[in-house]
């Protein structure tokens, strides 16, 4: 299975704050793709710009050993999101899903608003 792993869940890996699920662990531990969007490093980083979160400095070198490649943001990504219901507005989301539903990859998110999308998640809380 190849996965795109939502922000909040590569977060909470990190911190250890908070347990994801076994659908969600197994899923990880079986994936012969992993992955971590470029999108996810831009939402992290506006986060941070308006001290809503705090990251280490060796994020991406700690996001690397969990073992996830970053997928790239491409202009087909970008165009897909255009496809997408309008169901709601934050644009990293809507990114990712974009970017899910172009590469066939499932979503592990705890964000139960992916539902209303046509991607296929895993449900990580």
């Amino acid at each position: 299975m190849r996965l795109l792993l939502d922000t909040q869940v590569v977060l909470w890996q990190l911190s250890g704050d908070r347990d994801i699920s076994n659908a969600a662990k197994d899923a990880i531990s079986d994936a012969r793709e992993l992955r971590f969007s470029a999108v996810s490093y831009a939402e992290i980083g506006v986060k941070v710009a308006v001290g809503k979160l705090d990251v280490p400095a060796d994020l991406i070198d700690r996001v690397d050993e969990l073992g996830l490649r970053t997928l790239p943001l491409s202009a087909e990504h970008g165009l897909a999101v255009a496809d997408l219901p309008v169901h709601h507005r934050d644009p990293f989301d809507r990114l990712l899903i974009a970017q899910a539903v172009t590469e066939r990859m499932v979503v592990v998110t705890a964000d139960q608003r992916f539902h209303d999308y046509p991607v296929t998640m895993i449900d990580a809380s």
